[in-house]
């Protein structure tokens, strides 16, 4: 127990000795999942709308992201040298690749999955399919929406850290970088400061996805 405390004591001498760089890297990272994501959220979102209405650009959208997503990680990462260089433009772009396919697939089968009575009955009452959608649909599919939105995110935040490899910073630079230099403090802060920031995303937004869920709900009794 005594190595413990003292391991943590050094973390957090460590952390307050490097307090300034510690929050350049933290931002960083912060801009580096939340660009990623948003692109990630508007690009798959209207992606996933346009798959639910056309099968063909359903095979093609879902064969993409599959085969996306069975590249390593790295991979992705690594790929972003040659075509855009080192920094933090790649490594936002290798990101916003591998966020997609979680937030693309949760938004079809959100949408699919809606009850085909309900969509039939919002028809038989003169509705039209963009209403249908806007006030029917994808209300019912936020919940599974926004648990892709969730699993992207998390992800995102521990893919982040691979940002080091291309010149990307984020906390990556502490993680790597403390592996490579057998700098345990340096290496404890920088995978502590990711995981607080993944439990609390996820924290947030589960609870947006409560009150939106919920606000959906009373627009859609309203509706019906």
């Amino acid at each position: 127990m005594t190595g413990v405390f003292g391991l943590l004591a050094a973390t957090w001498a460590y952390l307050l000795a490097n307090s300034d760089r510690f929050l350049e890297l933290f931002r960083e990272h912060l801009m580096l999942v939340f660009v990623s994501e948003a692109m990630a959220v508007a690009v798959a979102i209207p992606l996933g709308i346009l798959a639910t209405r056309n099968d063909r650009v359903k095979r093609v959208v879902e064969t993409v992201g599959n085969v996306a997503q069975t590249v390593p990680t790295l991979a992705i990462i690594a790929l972003m040298f040659p075509l855009l260089g080192l920094g933090f433009l790649p490594a936002l772009v290798g990101l916003f690749v591998y966020a997609l396919l979680p937030v693309l697939t949760n938004t079809i089968v959100g949408l699919e999955n809606v009850d085909g009575g309900t969509v039939e009955a919002a028809r038989g009452m003169g509705m039209s399919d963009w209403t249908i959608l806007r006030k029917i649909r994808l209300p019912l599919a936020l919940p599974v929406i926004f648990a892709g939105i969730r699993t992207s995110t998390v992800l995102n935040v521990g893919t982040a850290y691979l940002a080091f490899f291309i010149g990307g910073g984020g906390l990556g630079v502490w993680v790597i970088g403390g592996i490579q230099l057998f700098n345990t403090p340096q290496l404890i802060a920088g995978a502590v400061s990711g995981a607080l920031l993944a439990v609390t995303l996820d924290g947030l937004l589960a609870l947006a996805e409560r009150r939106l869920g919920g606000e959906a709900g009373t627009g859609h009794a309203a509706t019906s």
